[in-house]
């Protein structure tokens, strides 16, 4: 079996991985660290050079506050924003490469591997080089600049590995289950919703998790697709945090956080399906 695990190694490989871990650990957290104390401190603080010691001032409420002070910028509108993107986009990203999965895995019909080939080779294209084509078709259907466009783009460039991603869990489903519902009568929807999308759930869920994830975090298209205020997403929008002749990194810094902790308690309200998502027919009986 393929990586040994840890217990079966060499006592001194053993030694090597207890010792590396909480130094590989402590190095990933040290960012996150510096950006949370950076959060609650003073801008007197940062321009004096206190960038890694304890804050000589917590200003916990005062910087959360002023993120949110409408006066500076529309961070709730930025907020509403990126869940009306993300929500839609996930749900229907989801729901079509189901159905797309379903199909490439259960149906034998002409062209199937050609076009499953295609929707794997998408996820090899570099997104840099859509960037002038996806704006010109957008702006040609007039949605440049609002919240239709980043939805409508969202689902269709996820779906390409969101429709890999499911079809290999469908294809280790049992075929005899979808034949019993087929001579009980069972429509092909009925088989896909009634059979289908109970035994995926997992994936489905573990899917949602990840997608949710890439959508929120989005920056480079929103950058390409939105200008105004009333279709930015929050990560777009962090610049307005800045100050006119100096940049509060501070404020940016608790701007931050607050446009993270929903990827964040996103994937721990599920975890477990995420985990049982990813771990979705990796054994055999």
């Amino acid at each position: 079996m393929f990586p040994t695990p840890i217990q079966k190694r060499s006592p001194l490989v053993q030694i090597l991985y207890k010792a590396a871990v909480p130094v590989v650990l402590i190095l990933w957290l040290l960012p996150m660290v510096a950006i949370l104390l950076t959060s609650i401190r003073s801008n007197a603080d940062i321009i004096s050079g206190n960038y890694w010691g304890w804050p000589s001032e917590i200003n916990f409420l005062k910087n959360y506050s002023e993120v949110f002070n409408p006066a500076r910028s529309p961070m709730l509108l930025y907020f509403r924003n990126s869940l009306i993107i993300t929500i839609p986009s996930v749900f229907m990203a989801v729901f079509f490469s189901a159905m797309a999965g379903f199909s490439l895995a259960i149906h034998k019909f002409k062209g199937r591997i050609f076009l499953y080939a295609l929707f794997i080779a998408g996820n090899f294209v570099p997104f840099q080089i859509l960037m002038i084509p996806v704006r010109t078709l957008f702006a040609n259907l007039d949605l440049l600049d609002t919240l239709w466009a980043l939805i409508l783009f969202h689902t269709a460039f996820q779906i390409g590995f969101a429709t890999f991603f499911l079809r290999n869990f469908i294809v280790d489903l049992p075929f005899a289950l979808i034949e019993s519902a087929r001579i009980e009568g069972a429509t092909e929807f009925t088989v896909f919703f009634r059979v289908i999308l109970p035994l995926i759930r997992p994936a489905l869920a573990s899917l949602g998790v990840l997608l949710f994830t890439f959508i929120w975090n989005d920056f480079f298209w929103a950058l390409t697709l939105v200008q105004s205020d009333a279709a930015r997403p929050i990560t777009f929008g962090l610049q307005a945090l800045r100050g006119q002749w100096s940049i509060s990194w501070n404020l940016i810094s608790a701007g931050s956080i607050v446009a993270a902790l929903p990827s964040v308690l996103v994937f721990f309200l599920l975890q477990k399906q995420f985990i049982s998502g990813l771990s979705f027919g990796g054994v055999k009986e």
